[in-house]
């Protein structure tokens, strides 16, 4: 048996110790602090749609899951003789995954992601298509161009359309997706300098956009989504994810609105903490390892960005849900890189 190299780069010899490092090579491959970013994204876009989260919802997160983790692991196939040059750390350059192995791990998460997609409906599946289509368009052909952000930010907004679309409600759904969608922008904008810095132009327009968007995601808007004021006008929460109205009995958490323009502000506030440092440092300094904590923190207040979002929405019981992701990220984010 050959063996297999550790985080160390070390060679972990046979026996015991290739299946850990075997492990921690596919986790960095797939970037696994980056996966709590996921699942708020088809929360807050059921939120958007005035429902409430149901089976269809799991199969969404499931699906958005898939098609995530496939995205991250075509990047490093389609960047590794890049990285081989700039990271060679990185699981493929380093030899700890085989190219092959990586292509046919994307293949496979996109078909599993696809499916999980068709199983919450049709709706689902219309948004879960073309959704994989930017994936894949983005790492082989469009990352290195000047579409490739904008193509990044239209698969966020298009996850977060993924969500609402199980409730059959996908209009409400899209301002939250283009605010997503703005910060997912700026964060890739300021990653095509991850690996070389140079530029305080990109860190100071992504810290220009979180001020933007924690001001517009610190209120709720002045009406609620159609689903949770039809449902107000009944005396009941709001709607279910198949678009019937839910008992009041079975919706935990509902406060009046204003307790939910506080509980937004405040996840607005934890948003801009987040994200708004880390750009600064970068923007002051634009070296390698500023540029790449400024992604990192870009990445992990997503997670606050949600969960104001769907405060905003008016669920203020599934926003704190969503929030509770982020001290996971970070934990796991101790032992595995979120970039």
């Amino acid at each position: 048996m050959t063996g297999a190299r550790d985080a160390t780069g070390a060679v972990a010899a046979g026996g015991a110790g290739v299946r850990p490092s075997r492990a921690l090579a596919w986790a960095e491959l797939l970037r696994l602090p980056a996966l709590f970013t996921v699942p708020g994204d088809a929360l807050a876009g059921v939120a958007a749609a005035g429902a409430r989260p149901g089976p269809r919802t799991l199969l969404a997160i499931g699906s958005s899951v898939c098609l995530y983790e496939a995205g991250m692991v075509l990047n490093d196939w389609a960047d590794r003789a890049e990285d081989a040059a700039e990271r060679p750390h990185r699981p493929l350059p380093s030899g700890r995954v085989h190219p092959s192995a990586a292509l046919t791990a994307a293949g496979a998460l996109t078909a599993a992601g696809l499916a999980l997609a068709a199983r919450a409906g049709r709706p689902a599946l219309a948004v879960a298509a073309p959704l994989a289509a930017t994936v894949w368009a983005y790492d082989l052909a469009l990352k290195h161009t000047p579409a490739g952000p904008v193509a990044m930010a239209g698969a966020r907004a298009l996850d977060l359309v993924l969500g609402a679309a199980t409730t059959g409600r996908v209009r409400p759904a899209l301002p939250s997706a283009a605010l997503l969608g703005t910060h997912t922008l700026a964060v890739t904008t300021v990653s095509r300098r991850e690996t070389t810095g140079g530029s305080a132009l990109a860190p100071l327009a992504a810290l220009a956009t979180t001020a933007l968007l924690a001001r517009l995601t610190a209120r709720q808007p002045t009406r609620l989504p159609a689903g949770r004021r039809e449902a107000a006008s009944r005396g009941l929460p709001g709607l279910s994810a198949t678009g019937r109205a839910a008992p009041a009995t079975r919706h935990p958490g509902r406060r009046p609105a204003g307790s939910g323009e506080r509980l937004a502000a405040a996840l607005a506030a934890a948003y801009a903490a987040t994200a708004a440092r880390p750009f600064l440092h970068a923007a002051l300094n634009p070296s390698p390892p500023l540029t790449q904590r400024a992604v990192g923190g870009g990445i992990r207040a997503t997670i606050p960005l949600q969960a104001a979002l769907t405060a905003r929405s008016g669920a203020n019981a599934l926003a704190v849900l969503v929030a509770g992701l982020a001290p996971l990220g970070r934990r796991f984010a101790r032992k595995v890189s979120i970039t």
